[in-house]
């Protein structure tokens, strides 16, 4: 009877959930083509990706719990504060404040934008969740993300003659190791020298940035006062989801990478010993797992889908290699990480919250004449609000009564050795 009775709610989730998808989905469709003489192709493609945009809202709620709602009020009370500040600065703050909120749908192509950035963000954040998830604090996506834009971009522009089947994914893959192997070089010095990976990967980046420039600039082309390569080839090149919107079907790669990570880690003997280590590094040591090589994998995967991103920026956003294309995206994919609290299927939410404040946030320095500024300072108040939240935890464990344990005379090896590691 209890089992009838957890299946059926099982189904009613579902249903629920399904609903509420459609639900939202609709209502982003409408809201968005509504702008625009669209035919019902274009509708149906829109809608295809909201329907993307509503299964992740329900999934952030499934996968955090009470979570989801915690984490509402924390963006909640940083727009409240955000508020506050645009009061003090500005006259017409409701007016910058509903471009800020509005934004985003109220044109095909800036929701187009919005999807991107949201895209970019989901696979940054899925990087960033496989390294957090084995309890090591690595800042290399950004260094990793150029990696996989060069790479990728060379095979755009020198692979010729495939067809568009064959060449999109090779490219995509090109860029997906490259970032493997920069995101394996900090793992090794982790695993066997002991190097912090912070330091490392921090020192990375730039080293990964001056080596795009520089090669960049043997692709410039000639003439060109931009520090620019030549468009990639039509077969290289994402495929627009729609005539007028710059979002690309490469949305539907971000949802398999989401799948395949959490797969990775909730369903593979690999994924159990990240988060074995993650748990306790000893305890896993002790229990057989290599240590070892499980970091360097677990950097060198989070590395694929940083490299991944950047192949997805040049691809399908930029469509050519040039500088800048990215600024401190890695970074604000550490946020999207914490947001959803380093759950796979929690990411896309989380990503599409925080692209819709950066979108928006360009609307409205354009409509109200504020600075985008304002955004940056809403991110940090996020930041503040989930670091004051860890915080009242920590504390809260400090507090608790320690069950005093009797003296051994047993001494333990902070280092202990276990067959097969070195």
């Amino acid at each position: 009877m209890s089992n009838l009775s957890q299946r059926s709610r099982r189904v009613l989730w579902v249903i629920v959930g399904s609903v509420v998808a459609l639900a939202l989905a609709l209502a982003i469709t409408l809201q968005v083509t509504s702008t625009v003489e669209a035919d019902s192709s274009t509708v149906i493609r829109v809608l295809m990706v909201n329907l993307l945009v509503g299964l992740s809202v329900v999934l952030f709620v499934v996968e955090t719990g009470w979570g989801a709602l915690r984490a509402i009020l924390t963006v909640a009370a940083a727009l409240l504060i955000g508020f506050l500040i645009l009061l003090i600065i500005n006259t017409d703050p409701v007016n910058a404040y509903r471009s800020l909120l509005s934004g985003p749908l109220s044109l095909l192509n800036r929701w187009g934008n919005w999807i991107n950035d949201a895209l970019s963000l989901t696979l940054v954040g899925l990087a960033i969740v496989l390294v957090f998830r084995a309890q090591l604090f690595s800042l290399g996506a950004e260094g990793q993300i150029y990696f996989g834009a060069l790479a990728a971009g060379y095979v755009a522009l020198f692979v010729t003659g495939l067809p568009a089947a064959i060449h999109i994914p090779l490219a995509m893959a090109a860029g997906g190791l490259a970032g493997f192997l920069w995101g394996l070089l900090p793992g090794v010095l982790r695993a066997y020298l002991g190097a912090n990976e912070l330091v490392s990967t921090l020192m990375l980046n730039p080293m990964a940035v001056a080596i795009y420039a520089l090669i960049l600039q043997s692709l410039k082309v000639p003439g060109s006062g931009a520090v620019a390569s030549a468009d990639f080839l039509e077969t290289a090149q994402l495929p627009r989801i729609v005539a007028d919107s710059p979002a690309t079907v490469a949305v539907f790669y971000g949802a398999a990478a989401v799948l395949l990570t959490w797969l990775i880690i909730q369903r593979t003997p690999l994924g159990y010993e990240i988060r074995m280590i993650g748990a306790n590094v000893r305890f896993a040591r002790y229990g057989g797992v290599n240590t070892r090589r499980t970091i360097m994998l677990a950097m060198a995967l989070s590395g694929v889908l940083a490299g991944v991103t950047g192949a997805v920026l040049v691809l399908g956003i930029h469509r050519r290699l040039r500088l800048g294309i990215s600024t401190g995206l890695a970074f604000d994919g550490i946020v999207v990480a914490l947001l959803a609290r380093n759950k796979p299927l929690a990411i896309p939410a989380m990503a599409l919250l925080y692209a819709y404040l950066r979108t928006g946030a360009d609307v409205m320095q354009s409509q109200a004449n504020i600075s985008s500024d304002i955004v940056r300072v809403i991110e940090a108040i996020i930041i503040l609000l989930i670091t004051a939240e860890a915080l009242v935890d920590a504390f809260k464990w400090f507090r608790r009564p320690q069950i005093q344990q009797p003296l051994s005379s047993v001494s333990l090896d902070v280092n202990p050795t276990v067959p097969g590691e070195k």
